[in-house]
């Protein structure tokens, strides 16, 4: 059964810096991609970044280029997203979500079935 199992998060003010992790198991996750999602207050889940299965590449959205980076241990089965510079628009549920298999890696992952539990971020001052 796969099992991605978030931690980090909170509260932080402007400027600040999160950082976001995943466990993840059952399943073979150097064999997949893997990506963040977000949630904002009163809107729809929103796509943010996606890194390939042995984390060469990573795709951002472009509000959070140059601030936020996506990285994996494949060793350690876990995924993570450092957030820097946080913006208020930042606020929102996080979620860890399996992308595509192998060459398929940067398949949308808002259409994946397998999504970690969620991590509140929020940006105030």
């Amino acid at each position: 059964e796969v099992h991605l199992v978030q931690s980090g998060g909170g509260w932080v003010q402007p400027g600040g810096s999160l950082t976001l992790s995943c466990v993840t198991s059952g399943f073979t996750f150097h064999t997949y991609g893997m990506a963040w999602l977000r949630q904002a207050p009163g809107k729809g889940l929103e796509w943010v970044a996606t890194i390939s299965t042995a984390g060469a590449r990573s795709l951002y959205e472009d509000s959070v280029k140059g601030r936020f980076t996506i990285l994996r241990d494949n060793a350690k089965n876990t995924l993570s997203l450092q957030m820097n510079m946080l913006k208020i628009e930042d606020t929102g549920m996080y979620y860890c979500v399996r992308g595509g298999y192998g060459e398929n890696w940067d398949e949308d992952p808002l259409t994946s079935n397998f999504r970690g539990q969620g991590t509140q971020v929020a940006v105030s001052s």
